[in-house]
């Protein structure tokens, strides 16, 4: 059902969450983790979207009306669920 995870499931984003505590030099314990800042729970969870949903750029050409001129068009898309 959607929503519900397995012990599998469970223990994998886990393992991720400590990954992604770890890249931003946060030092989690097993279990419960309340005394962490705002910030330090922040950058987790921050880190973690990074990984989940990375961003993307794709560049594009347009050529100009007057004078041969191109615009060089840039877009960033962060593609999520």
């Amino acid at each position: 059902m959607k929503g519900e995870f397995t012990q599998k499931g469970k223990e994998a984003m886990e393992r991720f969450k400590m990954e992604s505590a770890s890249e931003v030099g946060v030092t989690l314990k097993q279990g419960y983790n309340g005394d962490l800042t705002a910030r330090e729970a922040g950058s987790i969870g921050g880190q973690m979207v990074k990984k989940i949903s990375p961003e993307q750029q794709y560049q594009f050409v347009r050529s100009g009306i007057k004078n041969g001129m191109s615009l060089y068009l840039v877009y960033i898309v962060c593609v999520g669920f």
